[in-house]
């Protein structure tokens, strides 16, 4: 099973975004189980929840997982291809974000528009990288800061952008046929502070 996976296909989307459909993904990222297990845990018929599974396996979501005997029948194991997925712009390309339609650092949805072509391409490329059974260069930093004032986050961004620029002159090589082009996106934005649980209502 794959950590995260990226769905690119339009119809494989749209069966992921089904509500019972999502259950099920969940329920097999877990562990793997068959229809019948699945069909207690999710309040559904066997056959019902076997329609549904037979939709996710049908666009890659879930794979068999292995066989068991129970009385006269033999059940499928299913489990999820991935933990996690993520629906790719390319599942909606005639309103997927262009991040070249305008350019603003300072815009919090140029910044999602950037963040949405980065699951794009990196979505394409492990796709492409796992049909041509190749491993795929890539690195990513993740990090965070709690600035002291507004200027200091602009200072920081001041040597960011700076920093960043140096590298890119200073290993740019455009007129060398056999280098390969990469994309460097570095963004900075505020932490998302966590929801507080939902306290349980009282009895």
């Amino acid at each position: 099973m794959l950590d995260v996976t990226v769905i690119e296909d339009p119809e494989a989307a749209a069966v992921s975004l089904d509500p019972v459909r999502a259950r099920l993904l969940a329920e097999l990222a877990a562990e793997p189980a068959s229809a019948a297990m699945l069909a207690g845990k999710v309040g559904l018929p066997r056959q019902k929840v076997n329609y549904h599974l037979k939709a996710l396996e049908r666009h890659g979501l879930v794979e068999l997982a292995g066989e068991r005997r129970k009385g006269n029948v033999t059940e499928r194991l299913m489990r999820a291809t991935a933990a996690s997925y993520v629906i790719s712009p390319a599942a909606l390309p005639a309103v997927q974000p262009d991040p070249d339609r305008f350019r603003d650092q300072l815009s919090a949805r140029w910044l999602l528009a950037l963040g949405a072509r980065l699951v794009r391409d990196v979505g394409a490329l492990i796709s492409g990288a796992a049909k041509a059974r190749k491993r795929l260069a890539t690195y990513a930093l993740d990090g965070q800061v709690r600035f002291a004032s507004a200027a200091d986050r602009a200072a920081f961004v001041q040597e960011l952008t700076a920093g960043v620029s140096a590298l890119i002159r200073k290993y740019d090589a455009p007129d060398v046929e056999d280098g390969r082009d990469h994309r460097i996106v570095v963004a900075l934005h505020p932490t998302v502070k966590d929801q507080p649980p939902t306290p349980a209502p009282e009895q």
